[in-house]
């Protein structure tokens, strides 16, 4: 009962189970996107075609993420919410007769103007949850990011079987426009009260070498955590265990969400970089494991353990380096890093898996990201882990 009470806690707080909720519902067509879309091209094209279209999208998002956040920082959150959702419904709506070479444009354009549902929960949360509370509130955040990640794609296989890719398109459409409106309704106050008074502050006082070699670690981050997915879908259809690939990916995030329950209930935090670390090395011999699909569950126990901490981890770090002023452009530059890890680990563990094998992808990617997070080790002890102190007068970044 005891691991229950800092949960309590947060979901005490005004507003904190209504933002929870509505950020576990708002993600699931996000986290439903990428796949309904790679079914619908390959329904008439090749895959090679459909990473060409998930891949203009992701670059979309590299780019549209920051620039959300700080329109956001900016203007608020009801407008920029409006003006993507709007966005939204016109792709989703629009894709299922586009033809190819129109809609790889417009998924990048689509990607760009995505809806910045994560950034933005996450920019709630560190208004919402008093300082020392806010471990807590980013693995709460963490695994409802797992149970989205369960749900979606889930949804998305159901919606083509039954129903066909243009009506699940179309549903997708539907539930992002539904999660736009929804925060428009709720409009979650994105800065604490202190926090409100400030004014913002250059980016050069906060976006320093500490905070990027951060970010470069969030990207080593889903490199991993990706390239793991696709080397598990490899291994088990090498190993004609294809049909259990669900239930080995469904015990692997079970892990994680065990971890980040674990993680949130500390009495202090932990180091985002040795959370990351751990993970990677922790992933590296997983390539080693053989004799079957039950010893593959087993092995991800360790590594699953520490993904939703390692990813809550560096939420908190980001957050605490950064003014409240500029919150809303940080989560968004985390989301560029998270987003150019996963763009990342397509081409560099696919690569490997069909020269190699997919034992060597846990290997290669796994030791890769080690060496990323040890080379950010000395830039991020040095800088200073306060968020810089609000500027007395207006600025300019």
């Amino acid at each position: 009962m005891m691991a229950l009470a800092p949960y309590k806690r947060i979901l005490a707080l005004p507003g904190m189970r209504v933002l929870m909720a509505v950020g576990l519902v708002a993600r699931v067509p996000y986290t439903a996107s990428a796949l309904t879309l790679t079914l619908h091209v390959t329904a008439d094209r090749g895959f090679l075609d459909a990473g060409i279209v998930t891949a203009a999208v992701t670059l979309g998002m590299a780019v549209g993420s920051p620039l959300a956040g700080r329109l956001i920082d900016a203007r608020g959150l009801r407008p920029i919410l409006a003006v993507c959702a709007a966005a939204q419904c016109v792709f989703w709506f629009l894709a299922p007769f586009l033809p190819y070479p129109v809609l790889v444009p417009a998924a990048l354009v689509a990607g760009v103007l995505s809806l910045p549902v994560f950034g933005v929960i996450r920019q709630c949360v560190a208004a919402m949850v008093p300082a020392d509370q806010r471990r807590t509130g980013f693995a709460l955040d963490s695994m409802a990011v797992e149970l989205s990640y369960i749900v979606g794609p889930a949804l998305a296989v159901a919606g083509v079987t039954t129903l066909g890719g243009p009506w699940t398109m179309r549903l997708v459409g539907a539930g992002l426009v539904g999660s736009g409106i929804a925060l428009i309704l709720l409009n979650p106050p994105t800065r604490s009260e202190a926090e409100i008074a400030q004014l913002r502050v250059p980016r050069r006082t906060w976006l320093r070498p500490g905070l990027v070699a951060l970010l470069a670690s969030v990207s080593a981050l889903t490199l991993v955590l990706t390239a793991t997915e696709l080397s598990l879908v490899a291994t088990l259809t090498k190993s004609g265990d294809l049909g259990w690939t669900g239930l080995v990916i469904g015990l692997w995030c079970a892990y994680s969400l065990v971890g980040g329950f674990v993680y949130g209930a500390l009495s202090r935090s932990v180091s985002p970089l040795l959370l990351i670390g751990g993970l990677c090395v922790l992933t590296a011999p997983l390539g080693l494991v053989g004799g079957g699909w039950w010893w593959l569950c087993l092995a991800l126990i360790p590594a699953g353990l520490l993904c939703a901490p390692a990813l809550a981890a560096t939420v908190d770090a980001v957050s605490s380096r950064t003014p409240g002023s500029a919150r809303g452009e940080v989560m968004g530059l985390h989301s560029t890093a998270l987003t150019i890890g996963v763009a990342a680990a397509g081409p560099l563990a696919g690569g490997i898996i069909d020269g190699h094998g997919p034992g060597w992808a846990f290997v290669v990617t796994g030791l890769v990201a080690v060496v990323v997070v040890l080379v950010a080790v000395p830039f991020v002890r040095a800088a200073v882990p306060e968020a810089p102190a609000p500027a007395t007068e207006p600025v300019s970044a």
